[in-house]
């Protein structure tokens, strides 16, 4: 498996495979092509069937140039590795092709094609978790440990930053009212709802702050705000909020945070690596459950558990998400995005609740959740993967809408 910090990518939304990801791969075909006076970009599949919602058309002419730079969109044409396809294209003065590339965003900003493997730097030599914990009970280690086994010095400066850019975006977020982007006209929820959390007791207050907190992070996303894909920017939400929430009313250090930063990316490094954190592939249950996981992990972690109950956390908090279908409506990451982060942070409590009232042990593991997920993803048709043609894309266009007089 890789750095902790390919989880962890910090850019501007609203979606980490349709803005951040194509952004990537127009930086790097820029700095391959420096004399091309003309470019060619083709998007196909998922990528080209939502991407003027998430913004790919502006992500990649930022880049390359406005006055240089072509799109070309190709919905109904999906390439063999992955839904999210590009070509790229270089030309010369003459019209001549200097250079083609085709890659694909594969969830979380990263780009990836079919040598992609090959090129990986996995630092951490166990696949799974029922690996690293065999390893880490011979070691006598908890997770955020087995990361400083395998981690350069370094993660835990940049896991600062994370945290910090974390709590920017809520602060910036719970400042923030009017309509997102996008046809949808949607209001911002986020200061309303912190406010009003105010004025309940206390039993009742905790859990509408967490809540107000992932929808100031999923709006500030929605809005084109710097966030940090945990593991992708349309369920960047939830882990903030609860590390946010956890940090406020229970006075965990920074110190504390970072490491159960630790703990939620490898668990979010075990879903990328053996299934898939791409809407676009395996649906909703591989961005919000994933976020989901990590979180009940790192809350399970900051409230003592053992390895077995932070692993039971996170396998509660995935199996419970399996089946979620990805269908934005008009494409956009607000509905049905932007709750589902909030009710995802309430839930990732619920499974650390559960799993610390337990001693751990349990019949389904992680990993075998994480099996079905891929497995589920592979099933669910087309439709119901970010293309924004099926459920509640298809039902809730605002064409569709019912008024009622």
């Amino acid at each position: 498996m890789e750095s902790i910090k390919k989880i962890y990518k910090i850019g501007n939304g609203p979606s980490s495979s349709h803005t951040i990801g194509p952004r990537n791969a127009a930086i790097i075909f820029l700095k391959e092509t420096p004399t091309a006076e003309k470019y060619s970009v083709t998007l196909y599949g998922s990528l080209a069937a939502t991407g003027k919602g998430h913004l790919t058309d502006k992500a990649i002419i930022n880049i390359l140039g406005n006055e240089k730079t072509t799109i070309i969109w190709k919905p109904e044409i999906f390439l063999p590795f992955h839904p999210n396809g590009m070509k790229y294209q270089a030309f010369d003065n003459s019209g001549n092709l200097l250079k083609e590339w085709i890659i694909y965003s594969v969830g979380g900003g990263k780009i990836a094609d079919e040598n992609t493997k090959f090129t990986e730097e996995n630092i951490y030599p166990h696949k799974n978790i029922a690996e690293i914990l065999k390893y880490m009970d011979s070691q006598g280690f908890t997770f955020w440990e087995y990361v400083q086994e395998f981690e350069k010095k370094e993660i835990w400066d940049y896991l600062q930053v994370v945290w910090e850019t974390m709590k920017k975006s809520i602060e910036i977020g719970l400042q923030e009212e009017g309509v997102l982007p996008g046809d949808l006209h949607l209001r911002r929820k986020a200061m309303s709802y912190y406010a009003k959390a105010k004025s309940y007791k206390p039993s009742l207050m905790g859990r509408m702050l967490v809540q107000s907190y992932a929808l100031a992070v999923s709006e500030h996303n929605a809005s084109g705000g710097e966030i940090v894909t945990a593991p992708t920017c349309g369920s960047s939400g939830v882990l903030p909020a609860v590390l946010y929430h956890l940090s406020q009313e229970h006075d965990y250090s920074d110190k504390q945070i970072i490491w159960a930063l630790a703990t939620a990316g490898i668990f979010g490094n075990v879903i990328k690596s053996n299934a898939s954190i791409s809407g676009a592939e395996v649906g909703c249950q591989g961005e919000i459950g994933s976020a989901c996981s990590m979180t009940a992990a790192a809350a399970n972690q900051l409230f003592g558990g053992t390895p077995q109950q932070i692993e039971y956390s996170a396998e509660m908090a995935l199996e419970h998400h399996l089946g979620l279908t990805c269908d934005p409506v008009c494409g956009l990451v607000q509905i049905p995005c932007i709750e589902r982060n909030a009710f995802a942070a309430l839930r990732a409590l619920d499974a650390n609740l559960y799993a610390m009232l337990s001693d751990g042990n349990h019949l389904i593991s992680f990993d075998k959740v994480v099996e079905t997920m891929k497995l589920t993803g592979k099933d669910l048709p087309s439709l119901y993967k970010e293309t924004a043609k099926g459920g509640l894309a298809f039902v809730g266009k605002p064409d569709r809408y019912i008024s009622i007089e």
